[in-house]
């Protein structure tokens, strides 16, 4: 009788929808399935989801990759999951329902209260946690949750209430209500964690008015949580051994193992990671301290430049002013210019975060004459994208002293032949983009492929990351000097707009 075949999965629990990547043994990509998910935006600056939709979307996005791959439930070896960060709600632990939406990364709801947080614990809040206080993290938005909806504080007291990121929400209706869990490079997105202890830290705690007592354990990225229960999953009982924010499993992904190696995301906006081993190095230029890992109760650290809005721009030509109809066909548009016709972009739609940090800041479009054509628009906008990273570089390269030769890129958008030859040309350094593309789920699959012994060491994995296209710089450096003047010029006048 012939062995069953066996798979891995990746799912990536992201801001506008969730991937899940169906692999083999030997790695390769067997099946994919991607669902979409609501925006939901009450006032503005605000930023919600639907846990109970996300909920039914990861399961409907599980349930296409294993369709499309021909495969059953029970041929999954294991899961991991990474998730969107900073994203948080509060849910009822009795009826399981959540007691008010996700509230979003990018919601600014809370950004009065941290620039309080700011002027008065700024600093212990930036060593413990590596952090700045900023209405991103999840700290602040639990804090809101708790002060502004109706009965929670009672339900607390009752011991009734559960606080968790998206992948403790996910592994709690996994195992339906039996675990609770997070993981450290998660926990270090709450502006909770002291990522000295790799505890959550009751001076902050107390700074906020959250009890301990709602939040979940803190645990490895890699390691056994529990199985799925098959009442509520597809029928099955799956280990799920791997748990990881977006990024750092993106980083992970992209084979990212040694300090000094770094990654950029591009998705809904762009996020760039560099390993800086066992030091947590913090930075004098805006950048962020945090974990990437933790394994064998040892955290590995990364320098964290993140971007607010990139992808969520062109999503913005397609449905804000419907301008495109596709993002695919942003590519050709942006080559039938020849520049970009002084038109530039600063899309800070909910503030600008890494170097800037500024909540007040709002999208600002700047050059526009009569000639000013659709084709500049989009071309604008993707160059915006690519002007961002190049900032953040700019800041790791000054705050972490390895010198920065080359860049793994990946995410939807390096795609995108246009964006990613801007992108080298303005770094002045190769940028390579991996045969995989889902470095996110692909990280999240190999963490939890690590969880349950598959491999004895992450150097194992380091012979899977295959290349598929490098791109070289070509622009003059007299060129490029120019562009990165007017850019910086045009984020000058989208500082500090907003007075709300």
């Amino acid at each position: 009788m012939s062995k069953k075949k066996m798979y891995y999965i990746g799912l990536d629990q992201g801001t506008t929808g969730t991937t899940t990547l169906l692999l083999d043994e030997q790695w390769n990509v067997i099946a994919r399935g991607y669902k979409e998910h609501k925006q939901y935006y009450p006032k503005p600056g605000w930023v919600e989801h639907d846990p109970l939709e996300l909920w039914q979307r990861v399961l409907e996005s599980i349930s296409m990759a294993l369709e499309k791959g021909g495969v059953s439930a029970d041929q999954i070896k294991c899961i991991g999951i990474d998730n969107q960060g900073e994203t948080v709600m509060l849910w009822d632990k009795v009826t399981g329902e959540p007691v008010y939406n996700a509230i979003v990364w990018q919601d600014r709801r809370m950004a009065r209260y941290a620039d309080e947080l700011t002027k008065e614990h700024g600093e212990i809040i930036r060593e413990k946690t590596g952090l700045m206080a900023d209405s991103y993290f999840s700290g602040p938005k639990i804090k809101w949750i708790i002060d502004n909806v109706d009965g929670v504080k009672e339900k607390i007291q009752e011991g009734r209430i559960l606080a968790g990121t998206l992948d403790t929400w996910l592994i709690w209706k996994m195992t339906h209500g039996r675990v609770h869990v997070t993981d450290c490079s998660t926990a270090s997105r709450t502006m909770m964690l002291n990522i000295h202890t790799g505890k959550w830290d009751e001076e902050i705690l107390d700074i906020l008015g959250i009890s301990k007592s709602i939040l979940p354990e803190i645990c490895d990225s890699s390691m056994m949580y529990g199985k799925t229960d098959p009442l509520d999953f597809l029928g099955a009982s799956i280990p799920i051994s791997g748990s990881v924010v977006d990024q750092q499993a993106a980083l992970f992904g992209q084979a990212c193992f040694r300090s000094g190696t770094i990654k950029c995301t591009y998705g809904t906006g762009c996020f760039m990671l560099m390993n800086t081993g066992d030091k947590a190095v913090y930075s004098k230029n805006g950048l962020l301290t945090t974990v990437a890992w933790k394994l064998n109760n040892k955290m590995t650290f990364a320098l964290d430049g993140g971007i607010y809005i990139t992808g969520a721009a062109t999503q913005w030509l397609r449905d804000g002013i419907k301008i495109i109809k596709n993002a695919a066909e942003t590519e050709e548009m942006a080559y039938s210019v020849k520049n970009n016709g002084g038109v530039y972009f600063v899309p800070a739609f909910s503030g600008l975060a890494a170097p800037h940090w500024d909540s007040y800041a709002r999208g600002t479009i700047v050059g526009i004459t009569g000639g000013t054509t659709r084709e500049h628009i989009v071309r604008a906008t993707l160059e915006a994208t690519a002007y961002q990273v190049k900032d953040n570089l700019d800041v790791m390269n000054m705050d972490s002293d390895m010198p920065i030769t080359i860049m793994r890129a990946d995410g939807g958008a390096t795609a995108n032949n246009f964006l990613m030859q801007f992108q080298a040309d303005l770094l002045g350094i190769p940028v390579d983009v991996p045969v995989i593309q889902d470095t996110t789920a692909l990280g999240a699959a190999q963490l939890a492929a690590l969880g349950i012994g598959e491999f004895d060491s992450i150097e194992q994995l380091e012979g899977n990351w295959k290349l598929a296209k490098r791109y070289e710089p070509k622009m003059s450096v007299d060129e490029r000097e120019s562009l990165l003047y007017n850019w910086h010029r045009a984020v000058e006048r989208a500082k500090n707009w907003s007075e709300e």
